[in-house]
């Protein structure tokens, strides 16, 4: 059972053609308990997409169709996620802290698999090869609303701001892993233009997958090979060693002993902990601060805001969550301040990484950097 926090209001609405709108007020917040209502008149949802397995990697590709309707670089007046006015029917119809809504053009859903059918046995579904294999991407597509300004990222935000966002990461979190269907909850932000984000306002998304991912069946099968001590094991080597750049009482940063990235770094709890969800209200009222530290200390890395994703990687929802534990990993392909990595023949065709920055040098930088900001 998730810890709510009295302190965050949850506002749940629908948009006019049915989609989910929940939105979170700040603790401090300054507006009222009336919210306006969605009067656009929108078409009708599109279908949902399908998937194909990868017979040679068994990977699940969701063929989307409808995201290439997506906005695209939006001037400010016409910014598709700022409150609505009459000259932007945007996507929602006031003010507002922290909106969360459903995607229009989603990945996966809005269809979900059928209440009778077992979660196990779908995931076995996902799990086994074949030629030509096709499955509904059933699941869910969420936008995260982290201001309602239109520029900025999670962290140019206050930390009352951050403390909301993280609140609405932890119930979306709980209630997305209780849909039909759903394996895994994976929450993240894209920042710059570098990375490709086609829309400058803050905010991230939150995906609810139909299958355990590819780069979490990797770690379990490390799991497999190692034990299931693995992850709490090579904490405390982390903890313990020189790439350490940010300490708190329930959480830590470092850079990874084999990092891939140029800027990479994982903020981790120092209890086991599977997701969001689960984390304490005193864990997440620390990880506001801790991360607004972290992602201000990589900003200040160059003269120039860093692109980066911001991966929240959690548990499965139906199966290992005793040996998985919630990481945050945070990557940058800028080696410069003017250089960007690029994944070219042996990153992107064999995935054989190779680093341009030792991990070592990369950790005192980023310790550096994040002594001298203030939040």
């Amino acid at each position: 059972m998730i810890a709510q926090d009295p302190r965050i209001a949850v506002h749940r609405s629908t948009l006019a053609d049915g989609r989910e709108l929940i939105a979170f007020d700040d603790a401090d917040t300054t507006l009222g308990e009336v919210r306006r209502i969605d009067e656009r008149d929108l078409d009708p949802r599109p279908a949902t997409a399908h998937m194909r397995q990868d017979v040679l990697t068994g990977d699940w590709i969701s063929v989307a169709s409808a995201r290439q309707n997506r906005v695209f670089l939006p001037p400010a007046h016409l910014d598709p996620l700022a409150p609505q006015t009459p000259g932007n029917p945007s996507e929602i119809p006031g003010s507002y802290d922290v909106a969360v809504f459903e995607n229009r053009s989603p990945s996966f859903g809005p269809a979900l698999a059928g209440p009778d059918v077992s979660p196990l046995d779908l995931l076995d579904a996902t799990r086994s090869i074949g030629l030509e294999r096709s499955l509904p991407s059933v699941g869910r597509c969420e936008v995260v609303c982290f201001s309602p300004e239109h520029e900025g990222s999670f962290g140019t935000q206050t930390v009352s701001r951050a403390r909301t966002v993280i609140e609405a990461w932890a119930h979306r979190t709980a209630e997305l892993s209780a849909l039909p269907g759903v394996q895994q909850v994976f929450p993240f932000e894209n920042r710059g233009e570098a990375i490709g984000v086609t829309l400058g306002h803050p905010h991230g998304q939150i995906y609810a997958y139909p299958y355990v991912t590819p780069r979490t069946e990797r770690l379990l099968d490390a799991i497999d090979a190692y034990g299931p001590t693995l992850m709490a094991d090579n904490l405390a080597r982390e903890l313990d060693g020189p790439r350490v750049v940010l300490r708190g009482e329930h959480w830590s940063a470092y850079v990874p002993f084999a990092a891939r990235w140029p800027v990479e770094v994982h903020l981790v709890p120092h209890r086991h902990v599977p997701d969001l969800a689960e984390t304490t209200l005193a864990e997440r009222d620390e990880l506001a601060s801790v991360y607004l530290r972290l992602l201000r200390g990589v900003d200040a890395l160059y003269d120039t805001p860093t692109p980066y994703i911001a991966a929240w990687h959690q548990a499965p929802v139906h199966e290992r969550r005793d040996d998985v534990r919630l990481t945050l990993q945070l990557t940058s392909p800028r080696r410069a301040a003017d250089k960007l990595k690029f994944l070219a023949g042996s990153e992107a065709a064999m995935g054989a990484w190779i680093g341009d920055v030792a991990p070592e040098a990369a950790a005192d930088a980023l310790r550096a950097a994040i002594e001298g900001v203030q939040v």
